[in-house]
């Protein structure tokens, strides 16, 4: 499908939120709802998100020039921005160097209804749809109003298109979030659902880990991704910075 990949695609999840926060809160106090005053796009970095993100900017800087980040695409959500604008700052890339860009396509996925909730929440008050979504599986269930992983493919596949257009041969790094991060692997290593959902049952991808490709050519046939790190954590574990995984968690206005 694709010929011309960059050099180097690294797949970041931003730093630990405070919806993670918050979700654990609500979780262990065994509630309905999780209590956040932000719309999902405006949840900012917790103070661990945040010395995630400068870890990993520590990491980058700590690579050859030729090996670091060119290009930089992002989610328009803060959590992601903050995530990103860290790590190009302790990563000490210059400016001028580096080509921002912010993409929608790069959104979290859209939890409609069942945004905030928990899956008491989920269960307590939509149990229909609760039982809908374990029957029809996660990766082709869409809530009402918001999006199945299938639906967040689609608009990844219109994305990877234009990386293949406009960055060949650059070395790129993303930005982005947890079904983000699984459903670019989806693509990038041609799996099917029964493939990615048994990585997503594996456990959650811990905020700021690195999962990479490098572009390969074999002899007769087209340029290749080629998996390099999955789900890398040594960035925080160098610099001493507690590891997080809790999932990405929806949230909207409080009522």
């Amino acid at each position: 499908m694709h010929s011309n990949w960059p050099d180097i695609l690294w797949i970041v999840r931003h730093g630990q939120s405070a919806g993670n926060v918050a979700r654990d809160a609500a979780e262990s106090g065994g509630l309905a709802v999780i209590d956040l005053a932000w719309r999902d796009i405006d949840v900012p970095l917790s103070p661990l998100g945040v010395a995630q993100s400068k870890a990993l900017g520590e990491w980058f800087q700590k690579l050859p020039p030729d090996e670091q980040p060119e290009v930089v695409l992002c989610s328009p959500y803060l959590r992601a921005k903050e995530t990103a604008r860290l790590v190009t700052e302790r990563s000490r890339l210059a400016p001028h160097a580096v080509t921002l860009r912010i993409d929608e396509r790069l959104r979290e996925k859209e939890f409609g209804v069942l945004d905030r909730l928990t899956k008491l929440g989920i269960h307590q008050k939509h149990p229909e749809l609760n039982q809908q979504r374990i029957h029809v599986g996660k990766f082709y269930f869409r809530p009402p109003g918001g999006e199945s992983w299938c639906d967040v493919i689609l608009r990844l596949r219109s994305l990877l298109e234009m990386v293949t257009r406009e960055y060949a041969d650059r070395r790129v790094l993303v930005v982005a979030h947890q079904v983000i991060v699984n459903c670019m692997r989806y693509l990038l290593e041609h799996m099917d659902e029964q493939q990615i959902l048994d990585i997503d049952r594996q456990g959650d991808v811990p905020n700021c880990a690195v999962t990479s490709y490098r572009a390969q050519r074999r002899a007769d046939e087209d340029q290749v991704l080629q998996l390099d790190l999955v789900n890398f954590l040594a960035p925080l574990q160098e610099a001493a910075t507690p590891v997080t995984s809790a999932p990405d968690q929806p949230a909207a206005p409080k009522p």
